[in-house]
Order: structure tokens, then C-alpha cells, then sequence
């Protein structure tokens, strides 16, 4: 007996003598699939909370470099080619051989570039499901419906207000994108049948088969849609406006070839922007090597672009790395604006470097108004002006003296030598010099003006400096008579490279009145038409206007060698003037060997820097520079941004360098890696994100439609941003949109299901459930917003009002529009988060 109550006693005590605590269990210890990797029993709560939101943005980031590789990859596969033999009666064997695009653009839009785009929801759902036993999570699917309503109202009212003023972008492959708009609504009405109508909060085998099966199905009716089947043969022989310029295709076969052709135009285009900027490599002092990005940043601006160039393009700005569009300096930006400029608005560009006399704003600077200054022998005085800057708060003082040329002091002019004195904060002083007005005729004549810093009553020097404009001309024109009219020089080179030509027609022996004189080119060597712009015309002289110029366009020969000359002749006379001696003058155009060795130069060098933003051709080597060099290397181009970003992501960078480049085997290998690298990532996004929600007691709806959708769909907004602004029309800002987000659900949803009803079929013989819960309320919302957004995408379209364009427009209506977009998403996250908490009632 005694043995037994001892037995009894020492069970009990074994009992009671157990751990009373258990580092293994806290607090959302058991939300994670992977994490926590390690025990955080002893962590505090805030500290946790600020490591996993710190961790998942900083995961976000290395999604989004890792979807760079991604997309190159996919813009590799998709840009493959096949030769093809077309009749050409030109061509001596009869044809000639193209190259086409081997994919066609809206099945690549809908397929590998919605995988592309979408990939970490994608992923997040089938990862949920499989390492949840194949049941139904909350986190995976409640991402897709809110990436889908950021995408959807968020990124398209950004889009619309983003367009300058005035100015409009249409959907222009309008088959298209009637059938995945049909298809985004359809996705989520469909989401609505199975969930709640056809068998609530159960999925079937027939359901989920018939879910994933639509993917499909969406292609193959955009693809139809896109060809044009079932449409009559008038609509048929309308020209597609189909236009993503990824290869510059357009819709058909014929549009889709890759032809010589195009090259040729390039290089033309090319050729034209690098003489353009080679003046301003002599004239302006800018560097070759910076005149070539800026001619890399205008051709690659001028193209037209798919959704995926802009995606890896936004993605690269969050990893400080090489940007597909160049950078220009900010010191040069001027020219690049002025070459920005369409040719007939331009003026001309004056870009000068001025020395800094003021020594950074410690001295005043003194100088006049002008270099010359003309004036009428009748009008007895001349004004000359004087003008202050850099330091103008305190007093100083100026000597102006005159000194002879042609023009002789008393005769001519009475001599002037006087102090200006300037008072505090006065900029401008003007001083009158007489001239002597006598009845007789001589020519003209001229004299100088100049400035003296004189010292101060005590012998110290003032805080004065003289400016560029020390000394003036002064011309005293005898207007006495009408004058003669001739050329300055018998003969006058003109370089190629000038453009144009300026021949000085001159004034001489009198400036009175208004005279006219008519003038005509005559080839001699050179063509008028081919070589140079000839023709007649007619000069004006206003009263006492001495030179004026013809003005004779060059035209670019393309030869290596050049001696052309034409002639110039002076004809008649109007308003009293005659003719001087000089009534011919002959042009010789001439080849600038220096010049076009200089435009040679930049034109190599701007190839050099579009081949460097070619996308899918990097190395080994070339992919570990890239991500050990901020901004891929570029550091001339390299903003703080970029040296923040590099930093924050240099891990990321390196890690990544180790996925093959998307040279090798047709990009088929980095596509793979990638995406299974991606499906790692997001598994660990998806417990930092669970972990998260459930330490802030956030349930895993609310999260994934806000911190998961936002920070997956971040990129995708800065990409259309930037489409819309630079695209001529809307089908790479939002008209891919409504293709992803039916994507994510036929995809994303559909593929899951699949295996988790198969799973349950099989493997327990019951059925899968998905509760409809914050899920299904989420997608009525949803699909009521979508419904309200697409229909004013149409009204904006067919509305005078909003410019009959679904972004842009006028101001105010596009302002107006791009609100109600966003507070469409504002509406859809507060109510489907108040249904998730209780406050209103789900299904």
C-alpha cells in the first residue's frame, strides 16, 4: 500500500514538476511556414514588429531586382525570330529574307508578361495552399484581389492624372482591350459564382479545372481579337494601331518583320542628332561623351516601349542599377531640351560659360549694356548704358572715358571722362555723349568707350570688378544720304557643317530712310534643291539700320569630298539707295573634315550606349560589375538615390549575379531559376507579412490587401507612370492592366485549386473547402468598383470632355477622374477591412 501512494506521489509530481514555460511558444510563434528561424521568446514585441516590417520591405526590394532578371529574361524568350523568304522582284534571286517575331505581342501581353508582372501573387497563392496540408489560406488569395483593385483603380488614376496638360493617350488596340476588360470583370463575377452561388464556401474539381481553363481560353479570344477574325473585310483592311515598339510590331506578319530597312532609318536618325549636337560639342563646349547619351536618351525616348521595358526600368531605380533610359547632367540639360524642341520652335540656344567676376557674390560687377552701340550723326547724342550685378548692396564708382577711332574727338564727338557713382542696391546708370551733326558727307566712322575701377579717396581698391563688356563701340552713321548697298567679301567659304549660311550685305554712305534691295542665288557647281536652298528674295533696311544678312540653307551632301560654289547677285534698289562694287559674291561649300570626324566620334559612342542598355545580352562577368558598381557602373550618372538604393540592396545584387544571364539557351534557364528563386522569396514574404499582421493583431485579409498588394505593386506603378507620360498612346500604362488582374485569378487561383481539390478527392475522398468569408465580400466589392472604373475608362473615351482619351485631358476633369479612381481603392480597402473585423456582416 505504501508503494503504491509512493508511485502515486511521485506521478503526481512528475506532473506538476514540468517546465512552466516553453521557449518555443509566443506569440504568432506558430504563423509562419519558414519563420520564425529562430527563437524570439525573449524578443519584445515592438522590436519584432519593427524587424519584420523592416525585413519585409527589404525583401520587396529583393523581389523586385530579382523580377528584373525575370523580365529579361521573358523579354529574351519572347523576342526570338525566324527568318522568312518573301517575294521581291528588286532582289536577284527573286526574294528577300526578314526576320519576324516568332511570338506574338498580346500572347506574350498575356502569358509570360502577366507571369512576369504578377509572379509573387502567383506564387504566394500556390505556395499558401501546398505547404497548408492543400487546404485554403487567406493570405494568397486576399493579395490577388487587392493587388487587382491597386493595379486597376490606383495605377490608372495615377496614369490619368499624370498626362501634361492638354495633352491625351487612347487605348489604340481596342479589340484587346474590350476583351480583357470583359475578362477582369468576368474573372471576379466567376470568383462570385464558385464561392458563393454554385457551391458556397466549396471548390470542386470541375470548378477549379474550369477556373484555370479560362486562361486559355482569355488568349486565345485576345489573340483572335487581336488578328482580327470574325470581323468584316472592311474593318480588315484598316492599318493596325497596334503599336508596342518592343520590335517595333505592329499586329500583322508583314508589320511584325524585323527588316534592314528600319536599321537603315535609324542610323539616319542617328546620323541627323549627332551633327545636330556635334555644334554644340565646338560651339558650347559640351562633351562628346555626353552629347552621345544624350543622343542615346532621345532615340531611346522616341521609341515606343512595351509594359515590360518600363517594369524592368522602374524595378531598376529601386536597386541603384543601370537604367534603360540615360541620364543627362543637369549642367547640360538646356541643350538637351533645345534638341528636345521640334525644329521649327526653336530659338537660338545660347548655352555660354561666363566667368564668375563677382567671385561668388563678394563683388559688384560693372559693365555696359551693350558691345555697340549705333547712332544718327542728326540725333546729336548717344546714350550709353551701364549696368551693376553680382554685389549690388553697397555704393561703388565707375570712371567712363572716351577714346578715338575713325571718329576724332571734337570733330566728331565731344570726349567724355566722368565717375558714375552707383547707390546702394542701383543696378543701372546711363550716360549721354554729344555728336558733332555737320552738313557734310563723310562715311561713317567710330569710336570707343571705356570703364576704369578708379581707387577710393584713400587709395584702397573697391570691391569692384569690371564685367566681359568693358569697352563699347560707338558708331556715328551719316544719315545724310540714302546710302549704297553691297556685299562685304567678293567670295565666302561655308562649311558643310554650319547648316546655313550668313552672307552681310552692307550699308554704306548714308542710313536715311527705309531701302530695299532684291536679291537671286545662281547655281554654278552646286545644285539649288540639292546642295543648297536657292531662290530670290528681298532685303529691308529700316532707318539707320547699317548690315543685314541672307540667309542660305546647306544641305548635307553625304560626300566625302566637297568644292560646290553658287553665286549671289544684288538686283535693284528701292527707297533711293544704289548699288556699291561689290554686287556679286560666290559660296563655296566645303567639307568640315574636323567636324565629321567629331560627329563620327559621337555616333560610335552613342551606339556604344544603346547597345549597353540591350537588356537581354549581359555575361557573367558584365552581371557581377553591374552589381558591385552603383548604377551599373554609370557614376557620372549616378543620383543619391542610386548610392542609397545600391546600398540597401548590394546583397541582393551579388546574391542574384549567380542566376544564369539570359544569353545562354534562350533566356530558358534564367527563366526557370528565377522563378523558383522568386517562389523562395515569396514564401518568406508571405510569413514576414502573416507574422507581422498577427503581431500588430491585423488579420491576414487586411494585410495582404494593403502592405502585400502595395509593396508587389510598386514597381508596376512607377512602370505605367512613366509609360503614360512617354508612350503615345494608353496600351503600356493600363491597357495590360485588366489582363494581369484576369491573369491572377484564372492563373494564380485556378492552378492551386486544381491541385488542392484533386488532393482532397483522392487523397481524404472529401471536398476542398474555401470559406467565402472576407474573400467573397472582398470580391463584390471589388467587382462593383471595377465595374464603376472600366465604365468611366469608356465614358472618358467617347466624352468630348475629358478629351475623348481614357488618360489626360483637360485639367480639371482629369483631375476629378484620377479622385474617384483612387477613392474607389480608398472605398474597397475600408469596407472589405471593416468586414474582416466584424463590423459588417460577410457571406
Amino acid at each position: 500500500m505504501a508503494t503504491t501512494n509512493t508511485t502515486s506521489m511521485m506521478s503526481n509530481l512528475t506532473k506538476t514538476t514540468v517546465d512552466p514555460f516553453d521557449i518555443s511558444v509566443y506569440k504568432c510563434s506558430n504563423v509562419g511556414l519558414l519563420l520564425p528561424a529562430i527563437s524570439e521568446y525573449t524578443w519584445s514585441k515592438s522590436a519584432r514588429i519593427f524587424l519584420y516590417l523592416i525585413g519585409m520591405l527589404w525583401c520587396f526590394l529583393g523581389v523586385a531586382i530579382l523580377a528584373d532578371i525575370f523580365m529579361c529574361s521573358i523579354e529574351k524568350i519572347t523576342s526570338k525570330t525566324a527568318k522568312v523568304r518573301i517575294p521581291d522582284a528588286n532582289e536577284s534571286s527573286g526574294f528577300r529574307i526578314i526576320r519576324v517575331k516568332v511570338w506574338n505581342n498580346t500572347v506574350a501581353n498575356l502569358s509570360l508578361l502577366a507571369l512576369g508582372t504578377s509572379a509573387p501573387e502567383i506564387l504566394l497563392s500556390c505556395i499558401e495552399i501546398i505547404f497548408n496540408n492543400f487546404e485554403a489560406g487567406e493570405l494568397g488569395p486576399s493579395t490577388i484581389v487587392g493587388s487587382a483593385a491597386f493595379n486597376l483603380l490606383v495605377i490608372s488614376g495615377i496614369c490619368i492624372m499624370c498626362i501634361p496638360d492638354g495633352e491625351v493617350r487612347r487605348v489604340q488596340s481596342m479589340k484587346v482591350f474590350a476583351v480583357t476588360s470583359f475578362c477582369c470583370i468576368w474573372a471576379y463575377v466567376w470568383l462570385i459564382i464558385v464561392l458563393i452561388v454554385w457551391t458556397p464556401n466549396t471548390v470542386t474539381i470541375e470548378e477549379a479545372v474550369l477556373t484555370l481553363l479560362m486562361f486559355p481560353a482569355l488568349i486565345l479570344v485576345a489573340y483572335l481579337a487581336d488578328r482580327g477574325f470574325c470581323l468584316k473585310k472592311k474593318e480588315l483592311e484598316q492599318p493596325s494601331m497596334v503599336g508596342f515598339k518592343m520590335h517595333a510590331e505592329k499586329g500583322d506578319e508583314e508589320s511584325q518583320a524585323l527588316d534592314k530597312d528600319s536599321d537603315e532609318e535609324d542610323n539616319a536618325e542617328i546620323m541627323r542628332l549627332c551633327k545636330e549636337l556635334g555644334h554644340d560639342v565646338k560651339d558650347e563646349g559640351l562633351p562628346p561623351e555626353e552629347a552621345a547619351q544624350m543622343a542615346a536618351r532621345k532615340m531611346t525616348m522616341e521609341q515606343s516601349h512595351s509594359q515590360l521595358w518600363y517594369r524592368i526600368n522602374a524595378t531598376r531605380t529601386f536597386g541603384g542599377r543601370k537604367k534603360l533610359i540615360p541620364r543627362v547632367l543637369g549642367t547640360f540639360q538646356e541643350i538637351y531640351d533645345h534638341i528636345q524642341t521640334p525644329e521649327e520652335e526653336r530659338g537660338d540656344l545660347a548655352v555660354t560659360k561666363k566667368k564668375d567676376h563677382s567671385e561668388g557674390g563678394t563683388k559688384a560687377v560693372v559693365e555696359f549694356t551693350a558691345a555697340e552701340t549705333a547712332v544718327l550723326e542728326s540725333e546729336k547724342r548717344v546714350r550709353i548704358g551701364i549696368r551693376r550685378h553680382g554685389k549690388v548692396g553697397i555704393p561703388c564708382t565707375v570712371r567712363v572715358e572716351t577714346l578715338n577711332g575713325t571718329a576724332v574727338a571734337h570733330e566728331d564727338y565731344i570726349p567724355f571722362d566722368q565717375e558714375v557713382k552707383f547707390a546702394e542696391n542701383e543696378e543701372l546708370r546711363q550716360v549721354f555723349i554729344e555728336i558733332v551733326d555737320d552738313n557734310e558727307w563723310e562715311p561713317d566712322e567710330f569710336f570707343f568707350v571705356k570703364l576704369h575701377v578708379p581707387k577710393t579717396d584713400t587709395g584702397e581698391e573697391q570691391h569692384v570688378s569690371l564685367g566681359n563688356m568693358a569697352i563699347t563701340q560707338v558708331i556715328i552713321i551719316n544719315d545724310d544720304e540714302p546710302g549704297k548697298l553691297e556685299f562685304q567679301k567678293p567670295s565666302i567659304i561655308a562649311q558643310e557643317s554650319g547648316r546655313k549660311v550668313r552672307v552681310p550685305v552692307q550699308r554704306t554712305g548714308g542710313a536715311d530712310g527705309h531701302v530695299s534691295v532684291k536679291w537671286t542665288t545662281k547655281d554654278i557647281t552646286a545644285v539649288s534643291g540639292a546642295d543648297y536652298e536657292g531662290g530670290e528674295g528681298e532685303l529691308k533696311f529700316d532707318h539707320g539700320e547699317t548690315t543685314k544678312t541672307i540667309d542660305i540653307v546647306i544641305h548635307d551632301s553625304k560626300k566625302k569630298e566637297r568644292d560646290e560654289s553658287f553665286q549671289i547677285t544684288l538686283g535693284d534698289c528701292d527707297g533711293g539707295a544704289i548699288l556699291g562694287k561689290i554686287t556679286k559674291t560666290i559660296v563655296t561649300i566645303v567639307i568640315d573634315e574636323e567636324f565629321n570626324g567629331l560627329v563620327s566620334r559621337i555616333m560610335n559612342l552613342t551606339k556604344a550606349n544603346m547597345d549597353a542598355l540591350q537588356i537581354e545580352e549581359s555575361t557573367y562577368p558584365a552581371q557581377f560589375v553591374e552589381a558591385l558598381n552603383v548604377n551599373g557602373g554609370d557614376l557620372q550618372g549616378a543620383t543619391v538615390l542610386d548610392y542609397i538604393m545600391h546600398f540597401m540592396t548590394f546583397f541582393w545584387k551579388v546574391l542574384f549575379a549567380f542566376i544564369p544571364p539570359c544569353k545562354y539557351l534562350g533566356g530558358w534557364p534564367t527563366f526557370l531559376i528565377s522563378l523558383a528563386v522568386i517562389g523562395f522569396m515569396t514564401a518568406i514574404i508571405g510569413d514576414l507579412a502573416g507574422i507581422f499582421g498577427c503581431l500588430i493583431n491585423l488579420q491576414n485579409p487586411i494585410t495582404a490587401i494593403t502592405f502585400v498588394a502595395l509593396g508587389t505593386s510598386m514597381p508596376d506603378t512607377f512602370a505605367s507612370k512613366t509609360a503614360a507620360i512617354n508612350e503615345k498612346s494608353a496600351d503600356s500604362s493600363v491597357g495590360n492592366i485588366n489582363g494581369s488582374n484576369s491573369v491572377n485569378v484564372f492563373l494564380g487561383l485556378g492552378l492551386p485549386w486544381v491541385f488542392a481539390s484533386i488532393y482532397h478527392a483522392v487523397k481524404t475522398g472529401g471536398k476542398f473547402a474555401v470559406k467565402a468569408g472576407s474573400l467573397g465580400f472582398s470580391v463584390v466589392i471589388y467587382t462593383c468598383c471595377a465595374v464603376v472604373a472600366i465604365g468611366l475608362l469608356l465614358l472618358r473615351r467617347f466624352t468630348g470632355v475629358f478629351g475623348k482619351a481614357e488618360l489626360g485631358g483637360p485639367k480639371i476633369p482629369k483631375i476629378i477622374c484620377g479622385i474617384i479612381f483612387i477613392c474607389l481603392w480608398v472605398f474597397y480597402v475600408v469596407m472589405s477591412s471593416m468586414q474582416t473585423k466584424g463590423y459588417i456582416k460577410g457571406f
